[in-house]
């Protein structure tokens, strides 16, 4: 293959330039179109997915406080029956009380105050050393069932120095109307 002598290598060269030029000209606005509303289309999904975050930004903080709910205290709102919560929240308490050793007395189960969002509360006396009675009422939380512990009063058992015998109120939330109350407010 012969080698190009300088003046063929120039004349390609302005050939080139010229090509380039008339492609340019002749492409170049249609080609700059495609270009700019392919950005335009791309801003405007962007715009679209950003309004899409801050529609679901509400979801996630709930969802985030649900979360840390059901890792504290085990609480499952799926889980929740309705009335059928009273029975099985107070059968866990007993079950509690049994296999931490304490001992329970009577168990008085009352209507809750609709107002302040109860299903039920329910009126416990139970008896055992200080470390179970302590370990029964920490491990209440854990049982994943809306409850908070209203009142509590301790005293010594004349009877037997070693055992306390304590007197506790206990109230199971209504989720549901928690719930119901909660999305009417957001």
């Amino acid at each position: 293959m012969r080698t190009l002598t300088n003046q063929e290598i120039r004349t390609i060269r302005i050939a080139t330039l010229g090509l380039l030029i008339y492609l340019g000209l002749f492409y170049g606005p249609g080609a700059w179109r495609r270009l700019t509303s392919g950005g335009a289309r791309q801003q405007a999904l962007a715009r679209e997915v950003e309004a899409f975050r801050q529609d679901l930004r509400p979801y996630e903080n709930r969802l985030l406080r649900l979360e840390k709910l059901k890792t504290e205290i085990h609480l499952d709102p799926v889980r929740l029956p309705g009335m059928e919560l009273v029975a099985e929240a107070s059968a866990a308490i007993q079950n509690a009380a049994r296999s931490g050793g304490v001992q329970l007395g009577p168990v008085r189960e009352s209507a809750g105050n609709p107002s302040a969002r109860e299903l039920a509360s329910m009126r416990l006396e139970a008896m055992g050393p200080m470390p179970a009675l302590l370990g029964w009422l920490a491990r209440l939380d854990e049982l994943g069932f809306p409850l908070v512990v209203d009142s509590v009063g301790i005293e010594a058992d004349p009877r037997q120095p070693n055992l306390l015998k304590l007197s506790l109120t206990v109230v199971i939330v209504d989720f549901e109307r928690w719930k119901a109350e909660e999305t009417g407010n957001a």
